[in-house]
């Protein structure tokens, strides 16, 4: 695989290594959304049906199974805001292979627990995704212990980019997708591979207003910290790794916009997604649809796809939100 940038059978290669822990999620149609907006279609990807409840599954499969028999007896780490830690915890548990998870203060108790249930070792460490994340390095080096990080990785983003195949074979036409963005694996992946698909289609990344890291790591040039603030979409929380290699110039490259969420839009958005499709999904896989709800992204006439990330959410939280509305 190369180590700059990814290609068709990197991507191709992945789908087949991660196909026995992987399921291929629905992709449905969006009928009210495409009313609204204007657009032609609105198809929905339902990783929040996932195994483990989201797409992270794709990059850690991808990466834990392409080990060797060496590195898989020394057992893996990584860091995380919940669902990557939950997803190597399943792959590393289904495979038998030790695994521990780093994960800050601001991570969700019940997320925390999840992530415990798969049969991890998790250690709480720091108020950010970036303590975190020093915490990881500092247990790596000193148990020995094979990364598997969250999203600056090529196995990692040609794994997430089996999303863009399984779309763009179900609906070949389409020409805009929509991708929530917070470290850049997801939206690098999808984008990626929808471009070497086909290299006129737009895609979209929709980042957070509470912590817009990759936004300003674009807009300087490099990785930059952002201070982390409480959000429904606590998925796409933390930074974008202060060694990031492959993410960064992947979006600058391959991405054609970009758009920033608030939180009563992310709201809105897991509301329809309950009312229209009687979908439980998590603030960070409302974002796309919110994106088109606001009027942020322009759709009149368009093939839009876009990606419901994962289900993992807080039930009382959930509640709390459905219940502004009804």
């Amino acid at each position: 695989m190369s180590t700059t940038d990814l290609y068709l059978d990197d991507i191709l290669r992945a789908a087949r290594r991660i196909a026995g822990l992987v399921r291929e999620t629905p992709f449905v149609e969006a009928p009210v959304l495409a009313d609204e907006t204007g657009a032609s279609t609105v198809c929905l990807k339902l990783e929040s049906l996932q195994n483990t409840g989201a797409f992270k599954v794709r990059g850690a499969a991808n990466r834990i199974l392409s080990l060797t028999p060496e590195e898989k007896k020394r057992g893996v780490i990584t860091f995380s805001t919940g669902n990557h830690g939950k997803a190597v915890a399943y792959v590393a548990g289904r495979t038998g292979i030790p695994a521990v998870v780093c994960v800050s203060e601001h991570v969700p108790l019940y997320r925390v627990e999840l992530i415990r249930a798969l049969g991890a070792e998790v250690v709480v460490k720091g108020d950010s995704q970036d303590e975190a994340e020093a915490e990881y390095f500092r247990l790596r080096d000193e148990r020995g212990l094979v990364p598997v990080v969250p999203f600056d990785d090529p196995y990692i983003v040609a794994g997430q980019g089996t999303i863009s195949l399984e779309m763009l074979t179900a609906a070949p036409d389409l020409d805009t997708l929509l991708v929530p963005l917070s470290g850049g694996g997801l939206l690098a992946g999808v984008a990626r591979a929808a471009k070497l698909i086909n290299p006129k289609i737009r895609v979209v990344g929709v980042s957070i207003s509470q912590s817009p890291a990759m936004l300003e790591s674009l807009k300087a040039g490099h990785p930059v910290a952002v201070e982390e603030k409480d959000t429904l979409a606590d998925s796409l929380l933390g930074g974008i790794g202060v060694e990031n290699r492959y993410t960064l110039p992947i979006i600058r490259d391959h991405v054609d916009e970009h758009v920033l969420i608030d939180e009563p839009e992310i709201e809105k958005g897991m509301y329809y997604a309950l009312a229209r499709h009687s979908l439980v999904i998590e603030g960070s896989a409302a974002v796309g649809i919110a994106a088109l709800q606001s009027g942020k992204v322009s759709v009149r006439d368009r093939k839009v796809g876009i990606v419901l990330s994962g289900s993992s959410v807080d039930l009382p939280l959930y509640l709390s939100v459905v219940q502004k509305f009804v």
